[in-house]
C-alpha cells in the first residue's frame, strides 16, 4: 500500500509562484495514475491535474488554463505541481491522490484510491 505525503504549502501573495510536492513511500506500480486535487472552505473537492506514472502524459482542469504543471520524478518517487500566477481562488488544502492499475488519468476523486493528508495554500491579495 502506498503512503502519500504533501510539501509546499503556505501563504503567499497573488501572482506568486509555489510548488507542491507529494512523495509516495513504496513502489509505484507502471500503471498508476496520480493527481492533484483542491478543497477550499465550504466547496467540494475539485480535480486540478493528473499524470500517468509511466508515459508521463498529464491531463488539467480548464481554470488551470496553462498556470500549473504537473511532473513527476520516477528516481524519487515524487510528483510535482508547479503554480504560478497564483489568484485568490487558488486558496485551498491541495491534495495528492494515486490510483494504481488505472485506465487513462481519473479526474474524479472517487477514481482515486490512496490520499495524502493535504497541504494548505493561502493567496493573499
Amino acid at each position: 500500500q502506498v503512503a502519500l505525503v504533501e510539501s509546499g504549502g503556505g501563504l503567499v501573495q497573488a501572482g506568486d509562484s509555489l510548488r507542491l510536492s507529494c512523495t509516495a513511500s513504496g513502489r509505484t506500480s507502471s500503471g498508476t495514475a496520480m493527481g492533484w486535487f483542491r478543497q477550499a472552505p465550504g466547496k467540494e473537492r475539485e480535480f486540478v491535474a493528473g499524470i500517468r506514472w509511466s508515459s508521463g502524459n498529464t491531463y488539467y482542469a480548464d481554470f488551470v488554463q496553462g498556470r500549473f504543471i504537473i511532473s513527476r520524478d520516477i528516481a524519487k518517487n515524487t510528483m510535482y505541481l508547479q503554480m504560478d500566477s497564483l489568484n485568490l481562488e487558488d486558496t485551498a488544502v491541495y491534495y495528492c491522490a494515486a490510483r494504481p492499475a488505472a485506465w487513462g488519468i481519473p479526474s474524479t476523486a472517487s477514481a482515486f484510491t490512496t490520499w495524502g493528508q493535504g497541504t494548505q495554500v493561502f493567496v493573499s491579495s
